[in-house]
């Protein structure tokens, strides 16, 4: 099965692009066979339009909150909600989620989702340090103009497959919350460096126990993840050992009473 891990951010540009982990899966072992850039949406787009049969693994929330979306009286169809977010400015999105946050009180300002919780990943509707409801607001739209089965969004007969994935999760299963990336030179430190290389090794060492897959890259690979102090290209790898993982999994890892509305992150502890 050909896997994609792909590392997402909401504004890809040549000095950020949208970052893709090409691999293999072949029974238990996925191969690396190469990193790609999207430098602009259209590149991601050509990208999701890849023949069948593919996996991939996305670095964005499928869905907000149930609760954003009731407050904002957005349609509570998952492909016609997020086309009504999508032809929203970024601008009014923005304003959309502060005036929803005024109306919470201190501490629940920015509801998770059920997998967000579960996760310990941010809610869905935070727009900054990360701004993964603007990348929702890039990302699941184009998702569903491509016409993806969406488990468990908007799952369908089509063999090209997006899963909603976290990379954090397999981090932290490897190396704990020790930091090992920045888009910031000033946090492009050696302890990162020193944590990044802890887990390209954790991948290889760790991974068959924690779940079932060996991961094969060559040196310069290997070397190159090293090398990339953003994180982008580590990341994106995570994201393809996550749904190479999932694909792997009755019914995705997803359990039975799913919000579609909101989606979910399939992992080991959450099914």
């Amino acid at each position: 099965m050909r896997i994609y891990g792909i590392d997402f951010t909401s504004a890809p540009r040549r000095a950020k692009p949208i970052t893709c982990a090409a691999c293999t899966l072949q029974d238990d072992r996925l191969t690396l066979d190469g990193m790609e850039a999207c430098d602009d949406f259209a590149g991601f787009e050509q990208l999701l339009r890849r023949p069948a049969p593919w996996v991939g693994g996305f670095d964005f929330p499928f869905g907000q909150p149930r609760a954003l979306i009731a407050a904002l009286g957005l349609p509570q169809d998952w492909a016609e909600c997020s086309n009504a977010v999508a032809a929203m400015t970024a601008d009014t999105w923005r304003a959309q989620l502060s005036g929803f946050r005024a109306t919470r009180p201190a501490g629940r300002k920015e509801p998770p989702r059920r997998t967000d919780r579960l996760s310990g990943a941010q809610s869905a509707m935070k727009a900054v340090n990360p701004p993964v409801a603007l990348m929702y607001r890039a990302g699941a739209p184009r998702l569903a103009e491509a016409g993806l089965s969406i488990p468990p969004c908007r799952p369908s007969a089509d063999r090209r497959i997006a899963i909603e994935t976290y990379p954090g999760l397999l981090a932290r299963a490897l190396i704990g919350r020790a930091p090992y990336k920045s888009d910031s030179r000033a946090q492009q430190t050696a302890a990162r460096a020193a944590n990044r290389h802890a887990l390209i090794a954790a991948l290889s060492d760790e991974l068959p126990a924690l779940l079932g897959l060996q991961l094969r890259c060559s040196d310069a690979q290997l070397h190159e993840l090293q090398a990339d102090a953003s994180g982008d290209r580590l990341d994106a790898l995570l994201c393809a050992i996550h749904a190479a993982w999932a694909w792997r999994q009755p019914a995705l890892a997803m359990p039975a009473d799913v919000d579609p509305l909101e989606g979910w992150i399939p992992w080991p502890a959450l099914a």
